[in-house]
């Protein structure tokens, strides 16, 4: 087995199925290479299974790690996609650009 970062529970959830469990604490470095092998895995399974609201939620759970790990609020995210949003917009009118020609 590949080591791989999981939930905190795993471990005991595994030993009431009467296994025994072989992990340890990562340091920061690996910390954060597993939390974007984790991020990557939660979006290929969400795409894989498209409108799994589970998929969603193993993803934003991904991303509240990251944020918690790198110090970076909710808000202050919610606030640079506001800002995005008023800016740039947002993808809710579907526009997809195939090209740019010269004027």
């Amino acid at each position: 087995m590949i080591p791989k970062l999981v939930r905190n529970f795993i471990p005991k959830i595994i030993e009431s199925q009467g296994q025994v469990p072989v992990y340890y604490q990562a340091d920061d470095e690996e910390y954060w290479e597993k939390l974007m092998e984790k991020l990557i895995e939660e979006v290929h399974e969400f795409i894989n299974s498209e409108n799994n609201i589970e998929e969603i939620a193993d993803i934003l759970e991904v991303l509240d790690a990251i944020m918690l790990f790198k110090n970076i609020s909710r808000d202050a995210v919610n606030q640079i996609k506001n800002k995005k949003a008023q800016s740039n917009g947002t993808f809710s009118d579907k526009i997809i650009l195939s090209s740019i020609k010269d004027s």
